[in-house]
């Protein structure tokens, strides 16, 4: 008779074989109908489940976080089923829960086109209308190889080679129709709800091998309800006005052609807003004690192999050779090493850290630079700013003793903090991402670095609310666990951005080391931190985030002096001008066009402030303040506007300086 732990902590003891579904409804009728699905010790099963040992239990219920990508994937077994009852003869495949929805693979003779999606909705519903059970049942293999190969389902009899020895095959039946899966499911079809959507197709080779058959993916969202339906359907509208590949061509500030897949030709507005991000970088990081440096763009494949990178890391990395080696292969004077673009940057780091005797005085030393790498990425990966070839780090690495380790990570954690307040984002998640399966070092070294950055962890969300906490099991890299930053943006979307990475491997494996005041050699401790990542993909981002609407101080055109008529032509110059003395980033608009057209053409270009000056405002020195996205606008004195614009395009840390400043004067 297993004893089952309750959430609230009390005991209940049921007869053996008893499940979720009897649990529910001896608690109570209500939690019966509403109960999907069953938690045994964390883990989610089949509310069917028998209970045969000892175990916390949880009843969850369709409003319980958990029970979404139960919904999620019920609803693509039921989009399987509803192309199946369509399209007699069509194949499935596979048919996973991904962020925000699901989707399935089919394989048909003619491809399915966005005209089916509406078509296949229509049928999905009358489906969960039957409200048919889900019910399981545990197969042989031959069993199951026998009934899929009579349906004429060859990808699902090739799909049980990927069930691991051992491990039950399990067929899950809604209604009549069944499919190979691992389950969970909830109790019926009818739990799915109507709040549910087709989004697209697209072309998917199966297994992803492209010697495979080509199948047809369709995409599908589910949620527990319409209001979260259409809230996620609103963001995916917004998200496709904010692409910062259009709003990219949109306002001039970059382009990507087939010549260099993967790279940014940055155009001059695009530049400089590039340049605005940087400037701030750089000074954010001279007043937390970082020197910046240069280490060089390709560097011998010895150098990676000693840092474990060609090992672990070669298939994202690019090769190099002289073009006269590869020419010239019988020269005796060719250089004939293999070279590699560096994919990071703390190699050279730990070089110019061991180049001269380091003295304990000399630590904690903080490296930085804003280092140009390149990562092979597939070419169908790649995604304008966001996933790229070539990109610049905003790159620091931090060689400290063992006990300044603590508070070297709980300051880079401050300057993280600080510079993602600046940019609007107030939601920060930090979660610590442990020892994956491929690593270096021992067990030991992994053990103590991980619990400094537990205890690190914990420190921070005590003492700073805005940050929530989490673990990704397995996935730091191969020389060190990491926290790893995660920002939501204006319009609900999560990014993961920076990372603080401690290393005890890579100054082993170089043989880095400082003098202790015994004067005995001893190894420093390394932290990889990186505030912004990528920079390119740091401002995709914020281009998205801020839907072109950059705050003044980051703008790559912050003012347009744009004139109503001729006459005003001389007046217009002058106010360029001062706006140009006041260390403004200014352009003039004298074209002999309507200013209505002038105005509506900048901000198209996102141009956050237009200054409309005529015959008036030149008699009376004064400007007409419009800013984007604000359809009244304000006269103002040209003094008056000079200075209100130039306080509003202080960058926030210099605006903090300078209040500090005042501060300690008064």
């Amino acid at each position: 008779m297993p004893n089952l732990t309750m959430p609230d902590g009390s005991v209940r003891a049921v007869d053996d074989g008893s499940t979720g579904a009897d649990l529910a409804a001896s608690i109570s009728k209500s939690l019966a109908k509403k109960a999907v699905a069953l938690a045994v010790d964390g883990e989610v099963v089949d509310l069917a489940d028998p209970l045969t040992n000892d175990c916390a239990v949880e009843i969850v219920t369709r409003d319980d976080p958990r029970a979404q990508e139960l919904i999620r994937h019920d609803a693509a077994h039921v989009m399987a089923e509803a192309v199946q009852e369509l399209w007699p003869g069509t194949q499935v495949t596979i048919g996973p829960v991904i962020e925000n929805g699901f989707f399935y693979d089919f394989y048909r003779d003619e491809p399915f086109t966005t005209d089916d999606l509406p078509i296949i909705e229509k049928k999905m519903r009358e489906i969960i209308a039957r409200n048919q059970p889900f019910t399981k049942e545990v197969w042989s293999r031959e069993k199951t190889a026998d009934v899929f190969k009579e349906k004429g389902e060859d990808f699902k009899v090739e799909l049980l080679d990927a069930i691991p020895d051992g491990e039950d095959v399990k067929i899950y039946f809604q209604g009549d129709w069944f499919d190979l899966c691992r389950g969970p499911h909830m109790a019926s079809t009818g739990q799915i709800g109507q709040a549910f959507k087709l989004m697209k197709v697209a072309g998917a080779y199966w297994r992803g091998n492209s010697d495979n058959p080509m199948l047809t993916r369709i995409y599908g969202t589910a949620w527990p309800d319409e209001k979260g339906l259409k809230a996620h359907l609103h963001m995916l509208e917004e998200a496709e006005k904010r692409d910062h590949r259009k709003l990219g061509r949109e306002m001039n500030l970059f382009h990507f052609q087939e010549e260099g897949p993967g790279t940014v030709f940055w155009h001059p507005k695009g530049w400089t807003l590039f340049q605005n991000l940087t400037n701030y970088m750089r000074r954010r990081i001279a007043k937390d004690g970082y020197q910046e440096i240069n280490s060089p763009l390709i560097l011998d494949k010895s150098l990676w192999e000693t840092s474990g990178h060609w090992g672990w890391y070669q298939e994202n990395m690019f090769g190099v050779q002289s073009a006269h080696t590869l020419t010239h292969a019988d020269d005796p004077d060719a250089d004939d090493r293999i070279y590699a673009l560096k994919p990071m940057n703390c190699p050279g780091h730990v070089q110019i850290f061991k180049h001269g005797l380091k003295s304990y005085r000399d630590l904690p030393t903080r490296l930085a630079e804003f280092g140009v790498v390149h990562r092979y990425e597939p070419s169908g990966a790649l995604h304008g700013l966001l996933r790229v070839r070539a990109f610049t780090q905003d790159d620091a690495h931090v060689f400290c003793t063992e006990d300044q380790l603590e508070s070297e990570i709980l300051k880079i954690n401050d300057l993280m903090m600080s510079v993602y307040e600046d940019f609007g984002f107030d939601e920060v998640e930090v979660k610590l991402a442990t020892r994956p399966e491929k690593r270096v070092g021992t067990d030991a070294m992994w053990d103590h670095a991980e619990e400094i950055l537990k205890r690190s962890l914990q420190r921070m969300a005590a003492e700073d609310s805005r940050i929530k906490i989490g673990i990704n099991e397995g996935e730091g890299t191969f020389y060190g666990p990491k926290f790893e930053y995660t920002l939501r943006d204006a319009i609900g979307r999560d990014w993961q951005l920076g990372t603080t990475q401690v290393d005890f491997n890579l100054p082993e494996r170089f043989g880095a080391f400082y003098v202790d005041k015994d004067g005995e050699k001893v190894q420093p401790v390394m932290i990889h931190r990186a505030v912004c990542g990528s920079l390119e993909r740091f401002l995709g981002i914020l281009i998205e985030s801020y839907a072109g609407h950059f705050p003044l101080w980051l703008a790559p055109v912050q003012i347009v002096v744009a004139t109503i008529t001729s006459d005003a032509d001389d007046y217009a110059q002058e106010v360029y001008q001062a706006l140009l003395d006041a260390g403004l980033n200014v352009e003039l608009d004298i074209r002999n066009e309507k200013i209505n057209y002038k105005v509506r053409e900048h901000s198209l270009q996102k141009t956050p402030v237009i200054l409309v000056v005529g015959n008036r405002e030149a008699e009376e020195r004064s400007v007409n303040v419009r800013r984007l996205g604000v359809k009244h606008q304000t006269a103002m004195s040209l003094e008056e506007a000079i200075s209100t614009l130039r306080e509003e395009a202080t960058p926030p840390d210099q605006a903090r300086k300078y209040t500090h400043a005042l501060s300690q004067t008064a």
